[in-house]
């Protein structure tokens, strides 16, 4: 091989390289996405789970959303009041405050206080038994199911199945709302870390007939309401409820539950 022919060779290697890379520059400056330095700063103190409880695309998506002003500094469940501070620094506001919320799921019919109509022996998997007869085996139709669908869907293992019913543990409970949206019945609701009472039942069937399904179950009998001294409770569709904002925390409403479904 000649000379020439190599050093043919190496320029027409070396020039295209050069094409290649002033065309990479161009386009680099061209096309060059600007970075809000507040977004990079507040993703990089954001717990990273990536979990949704927000209401938004994972981290970045809730970084960008408080950067355009668009959410709130405390909107990450997960991190909560720490977290809510420092991007609240980040974005030289006041943070405000920040009230820590758990899971709770509206059901106490374990094995013991529930009966089993039939044997099921099909999917477990909430979102299937549902569908079948009487919404499943146990004697309440309205009871949790026991096969954990929100167990699977808690990021944080704050939730487990327990003598037939799913029970979070409030210390580790992060609030992201996974398990929430994973009950097919609607037995788990955000409320209060510091929520003193809660009534451990959702059924709306009458009285008598709760009362066969579930030996703690709500039968709307109304006493709550007339014992609370703070109008917290109201009972609709033969089940109470209790509105946390307005409830003191004295206990009467469970004292007066005759079916102890006030925990």
């Amino acid at each position: 091989m000649s000379v020439t022919a190599v050093l043919t060779a190496v320029c027409v290697v070396g020039g295209v390289g050069l094409l290649l890379g002033l065309f990479l520059g161009v386009a680099g400056i061209v096309f060059k996405v600007e970075v809000d330095e507040k977004e990079e700063k507040i993703l990089g103190v954001l717990p990273g789970n990536n979990c949704g409880g927000c209401g938004y695309p994972g981290c970045s998506g809730l970084a960008a959303a408080i950067a355009k002003g668009e959410a709130p500094v405390n909107a990450c469940p997960v991190g909560g009041e720490a977290v809510g501070k420092k991007v609240a620094e980040i974005m030289g506001v006041e943070a405000g405050e920040t009230t820590r919320m758990t899971a709770f799921v509206k059901c106490a019919g374990t094995c013991e206080k529930t009966s089993v109509q039939y044997e099921y022996t099909g999917v477990h998997d909430c979102s299937m038994v549902k569908f079948v007869p009487d919404g499943g085996a146990k004697s309440c139709s309205y009871g949790c199911l026991g096969y954990g669908n929100c167990v699977k869907a808690c990021p944080f293992d704050a939730i487990h199945v327990k003598d037939g019913v799913a029970i979070v543990d409030k210390e580790v409970c992060k609030a992201c709302g996974k398990c929430v949206a994973a009950c097919p019945k609607g037995l788990i609701e955000l409320i209060p870390y510091e929520a003193k009472h809660a009534v451990a039942c959702s059924s709306k069937d009458k009285g008598p007939v709760t009362m066969k399904a579930c030996q703690t179950g709500c039968i709307g009998c109304g006493l709550c309401v007339k014992a609370c001294p703070s109008e917290a409770i109201t009972v609709t569709d033969f089940h109470a409820h209790i509105d946390q904002e307005k409830c003191t925390g004295c206990g009467a409403c469970k004292e007066k539950c005759p079916k102890k479904a006030i925990i």
